[in-house]
């Protein structure tokens, strides 16, 4: 009997295979500890069946407006008639948006774009005034002006002279310009052997007033040979005719014949060439090896000047600044003008100058005796007060027209 009841101080503890009945109770088998369950193989994992899961509810998707959502439609072939393996059931949540690639968006290019072309056109239009500011403080002026009355439309005198250590020379070049009041524009070359009153000098060559008086004599003189109040002065140097046409790089001369001549130090063949400063100044100073002397200098004056005018106004010229710069330094080195007359009066003259051709014209001075013998001062050319006077007043009013010159 004593395997039956508990020992004294000790567990009621049942045997194996024994339960233990409560009182008023059926017996019931007491639960033993389990022991830690071992973790399952990777290939036990992989072949166990899936756990079953339940469906997580739609969540509707929270991201930005414009997120793609995935087509949660039925498709034709779904699964229910048989034909194809069901859809999987659409989840609801939403793509991310699409990310923007780094780099200049279309607003910011554009706002960049926009910022070039401005700075351009602030550049473009400052250049130019930049550049006439300072070519106008290198031009040197001096009084020259009669004050005379005015007469109908603009009239610009240029003189061409040896200008050495500020000596008063004698003019080898005189032109005349002329914007007539109805828009005609007019050149004119007044050869430089002409006789022409000299106010308190007498009668003289018209190339002396400028190393007699200077240029307010000369003006002086001019006016009362042709009729005409000038309006704008302008003295070129001839180391300037040099420099300008360096600047530019050469100018397109034509000549008749083969020239050899020591005292100009013009060398060229026959037909036209492109030539540098030195030669181009060569061109408009001989005279000694034409036979009609002063007047086949005139033509060749202005044909350089033509020239000139042309290349200077080339693209090659005008879109190219640092030719600008040195055109600019080169043409008003050697100028002197009247004091009112500035660098826009200078633009002005060029653009009568070029216009000349294509519009009044280039007209040559009446001229009665070519060869004409002075006492004093070797041959000079003789004209008729009268039909100078007239053939300046049909310029004054436009009314002149071109004629092939004697």
């Amino acid at each position: 009997m004593t395997g039956d009841f508990p020992r004294d101080g000790g567990h009621d503890r049942p045997r194996p295979g024994h339960s233990r009945a409560r009182a008023g109770g059926s017996a019931r088998p007491i639960a033993r500890p389990h022991a830690p369950r071992k973790r399952d193989s990777y290939a036990e994992q992989a072949s166990a069946p899936e756990t079953p899961t339940r469906q997580m509810p739609p969540v509707r998707p929270q991201g930005r407006p414009g997120a793609v959502k995935m087509d949660s439609r039925p498709r034709a072939n779904d699964g229910r008639n048989g034909q194809g393996p069901p859809a999987p059931a659409s989840t609801g949540q939403a793509f991310p948006p699409p990310r923007r690639k780094k780099g200049f968006s279309r607003k910011r290019t554009f706002r960049l774009a926009r910022t070039i072309v401005l700075f351009v056109v602030v550049i473009a239009l400052a250049w130019p005034v930049g550049l006439g500011l300072w070519a106008n403080s290198k031009i040197a002026h001096t009084d020259a002006l009669s004050g005379a009355a005015d007469t109908p439309g603009e009239t610009y005198l240029l003189a061409g002279a040896d200008i050495e250590q500020g000596g008063a020379q004698r003019t080898d070049t005189l032109m005349l310009l002329h914007k007539a009041p109805n828009g005609k524009q007019y050149l004119v070359s007044i050869p430089r052997d002409t006789l022409a009153e000299i106010p308190e000098h007498g009668t003289h060559k018209i190339n002396a007033a400028y190393s007699m008086g200077g240029a307010p004599l000369l003006v002086r003189t001019v006016e009362k040979l042709t009729g005409l109040t000038i309006d704008h002065f302008v003295v070129i140097g001839f180391s300037g005719v040099e420099d300008v046409v360096n600047a530019i790089g050469t100018v397109n001369l034509c000549i008749d014949r083969d020239v050899d001549d020591v005292r100009s130090g013009l060398k060229m063949t026959q037909g036209c060439h492109d030539v540098g400063g030195e030669q181009a100044l060569a061109f408009v100073r001989a005279r000694y090896f034409d036979p009609t002397a002063d007047i086949g200098r005139q033509q060749r004056q202005r044909q350089f000047v033509s020239a000139l005018m042309k290349k200077a106004s080339s693209p090659g010229v005008l879109l190219n600044p640092l030719t600008q710069v040195n055109l600019a330094n080169a043409g008003t080195k050697a100028l002197v003008t009247d004091n009112d007359t500035g660098l826009i009066d200078l633009a002005s003259a060029a653009l009568v100058m070029r216009a000349a051709p294509n519009s009044g014209g280039v007209l040559a001075m009446p001229i009665e005796d070519p060869n004409y013998k002075t006492k004093h001062s070797g041959v000079a050319i003789k004209v008729d007060d009268e039909d100078v006077r007239a053939f300046f007043s049909s310029i004054a009013d436009g009314s002149a027209e071109a004629k092939p010159e004697g």
